[in-house]
């Protein structure tokens, strides 16, 4: 993998992650905490869009991919911590 292509894998992440973090309230990671899991979820974004046969084009539907990988982070995240807050 080439750098230009690692630094907008980054750059993508963490707008998606900043924007995943506006549409999930009650989160509490914070704005670092979200854009890493945008990051994050980026990649995962990408792993179940090609599960699914789905596929992008261009940096708004890699954006978009980005965004909802990180979404469903954000969200699976928020539903194990509040899972582990109610155990305590």
């Amino acid at each position: 993998m080439d750098v230009e292509k690692l630094v907008w894998i980054c750059l993508i992440g963490l707008a998606a992650g900043f924007l995943a973090g506006l549409v999930i309230k009650g989160h509490a990671f914070g704005l670092v905490g979200n854009l890493i899991v945008g990051v994050i979820g980026a990649l995962v974004g990408g792993f179940v869009f090609r599960l699914l046969g789905l596929s992008t084009k261009g940096r708004l539907g890699e954006l978009l991919c980005a965004f909802a990988g990180a979404v469903l982070l954000l969200y699976l995240l928020k539903f194990v911590k509040s899972k582990d807050s109610k155990d305590s």
